[in-house]
C-alpha cells in the first residue's frame, strides 16, 4: 500500500470511533441503568440481623447491623436506611432500651415520609403502635391505628404480617381472644407460605398466649407443640428454650406440676447448651418458684448435665 492507503485507512478508524463515541456502537460495554451489589450485600446483612434477633443473640445483630448500615449509607439508599433503623430499634427494644428503640423509629418513620418511602413510613408507625401497645396504651386505640396503616400497604408481606400480629395483640389486651387468634393467624398464613420458619413458630407463641389468657390450656399447650415443631425444624434454639418455658408457665396454671418441672427443665438445659445464661436464669427460677429451693436446686442439676 502507498502512503496514501494508509492515510485513509488512519481517518476512517478515527470517523469509527468518533461515531461510537456519539451513536454508542453495540461494541462498546455499556454500564447497567443500576448497579445493586452493594445494596444486595446490605439486604443479605439485614436478614441476617434479623435471623440472629430471631435466635436472641442481640449484640451479634448490633454488630451485622452496623455493617449494614455503613454499606446503605455509602450508596444512600433511604429504603436500606429506614429499615436498618426498624430492626435496630427492634433489638433495642427486646434490650429493655424502649424509649431508645422509640426514638430509631420515629427517625425511621421521619426518613420515610421525607424520602417518599411511604410503606416503609407507614411500617414505621406500626412499630411505634406496638411500642405503644406494649408500654400500655390504650389497644384499642392501636388496633385502629394499625389498621388503618395496613391499607396503606400492598407490596411487603412481611410488613403485613406484622401488622395483624400488632393487631392480634391489641385484641389480646381488648379481651377478644377469638379476634386475637384470627389476626395472628393470618401472620401464620403469610409466614408458612413464605417459609419464614422461625417466625412461624413465633405465631404459634403468640396463639398459645392467647389461649392460655383464654383459660383453655389444653389448645395452649397444642399450639405450642406447633411451635416447637417450627423451631426445631428451624435449629432456632432461643425459640426452643422460650417454647418450653411457656409450655412450662401452661402446664403449672393447668395444675399438671410434673409436665411443668419437665418443661422448665428443658428450657434450661436448652439456654445452658447455648450459653444463653440470661434466659437459663430465668428458666430456673421458674424451676425454684415451682419446685421450692431444695428440690430446684437438684432440678437445675439435673437439667445443667
Amino acid at each position: 500500500m502507498g502512503a496514501k492507503s494508509v492515510g485513509c485507512m488512519g481517518h476512517c478508524l478515527w470517523l469509527t470511533l468518533f461515531a461510537c463515541v456519539f451513536v454508542a456502537c453495540s461494541s462498546v460495554p455499556k454500564r447497567p441503568a443500576e448497579l445493586f451489589t452493594i445494596r444486595n450485600v446490605a439486604e443479605s446483612q439485614l436478614d441476617l440481623a434479623n435471623h440472629e434477633v430471631d435466635q436472641g443473640n442481640f449484640e451479634r445483630a448490633l454488630q451485622i447491623l452496623d455493617e449494614a448500615k455503613r454499606l446503605a449509607t455509602s450508596v444512600d439508599d433511604p429504603s436500606l436506611l429506614v429499615r436498618e433503623l426498624l430492626a435496630r430499634g427492634n433489638v433495642l427494644y427486646y434490650q429493655g432500651d424502649e424509649a431508645g428503640a422509640a426514638l430509631l423509629w420515629e427517625d425511621a418513620r421521619v426518613e420515610a415520609e421525607h424520602t417518599g418511602e411511604i410503606e416503609l413510613a407507614a411500617m414505621a408507625r406500626i412499630y411505634l403502635e406496638r411500642g405503644r401497645l406494649l408500654s400500655g396504651a390504650d389497644a384499642e386505640e392501636v388496633r385502629l391505628a394499625v389498621s388503618r396503616e395496613l391499607s396503606v400497604i400492598k407490596k411487603d408481606k412481611l410488613f403485613i404480617a406484622l401488622g395483624w400480629t400488632v393487631i392480634g395483640l391489641a385484641e389480646k389486651e381488648n379481651g377478644h381472644f377469638a379476634e386475637a387468634e384470627a389476626a395472628l393467624k393470618k401472620s401464620l398464613d403469610i409466614h408458612q407460605k413464605g417459609n419464614y420458619l422461625e417466625a412461624a413458630g413465633g405465631d404459634w407463641y403468640l396463639i398459645a398466649s392467647v389461649r392460655s389468657v383464654a383459660g383453655n390450656y389444653d389448645a395452649a399447650i397444642n399450639a405450642l407443640s406447633f411451635a416447637i415443631t417450627f423451631d426445631r425444624r428451624a435449629e432456632n434454639s432461643y425459640g426452643l428454650g422460650m417454647d418450653w418455658r411457656a409450655a412450662g408457665d401452661v402446664y403449672k396454671k393447668a395444675g399438671d406440676l410434673a409436665a411443668a418441672q419437665n418443661a422448665y427443665q428443658r428450657s434450661l438445659a436448652i439456654f445452658k447448651a447455648i450459653s444463653h445464661e440470661q434466659e437459663a436464669a430465668v428458666s430456673a427460677a421458674r424451676l425454684t418458684a415451682l419446685l421450692g429451693a431444695r428440690d430446684a436446686e437438684w432440678a437445675v442439676a439435673v437439667a445443667s448435665s
